[in-house]
């Protein structure tokens, strides 16, 4: 929030009053918690799950890849630095990861809806994204049916349509 708004909530009594000044798509892109009326919509960092991962120097045959198919390359903070997938998960075993990663995938922030998150992936095709915070440190992997389940559920409980048939 702003300065103003800030001073003007200790002026009322409020103790706890932060600001905030890289502003709210800051906080929120970083999956701080929010309130208001989308609060309480799920969100994909509620769906991101684990994934494997690599250094830089570390070679295509000592990696550890379970069972989605991709090894995404982080510092030692934890930010993405490219990943692999497919081809290069499988390039001659002494191969440096340096050389067949990826180095800009895609990333989602944690505050994306499932709804919109759910349009993206039908609409490119794709079957799996990373989530990272505003600061790119990787949050998880989100796989295309996790979210289509997430929008059928919620459609489900509210009795809106469902999007399996959308599955492929």
């Amino acid at each position: 929030m702003s300065g103003r708004a800030a001073w003007r909530l200790e002026t009322l009594g409020y103790s706890m009053v932060y600001r905030y000044a890289v502003g709210k798509v800051d906080w929120l892109s970083s999956g701080l918690p929010s309130d208001g009326q989308l609060a309480a919509e799920p969100r994909v960092r509620d769906l991101a799950r684990k994934v494997s991962t690599c250094r830089l120097g570390q070679r295509v045959g000592d990696l550890h890849v379970a069972s989605d198919d991709v090894c995404v390359v982080v510092n030692n903070e934890g930010v993405i630095l490219g990943d692999l997938r497919g081809k290069a998960l499988r390039a001659d075993p002494l191969t440096p990861v340096d050389r067949v990663m990826d180095p800009g995938p895609s990333t989602y922030r944690p505050n994306v809806s499932v709804h919109e998150m759910a349009h993206d992936l039908l609409e490119s095709g794709a079957r799996q994204v990373l989530v990272s915070d505003a600061d790119g440190r990787l949050i998880g992997l989100l796989r295309r049916e996790d979210v289509l389940r997430a929008v059928d559920e919620q459609h489900a409980r509210e009795g809106g349509p469902i999007l399996a048939s959308s599955r492929g």
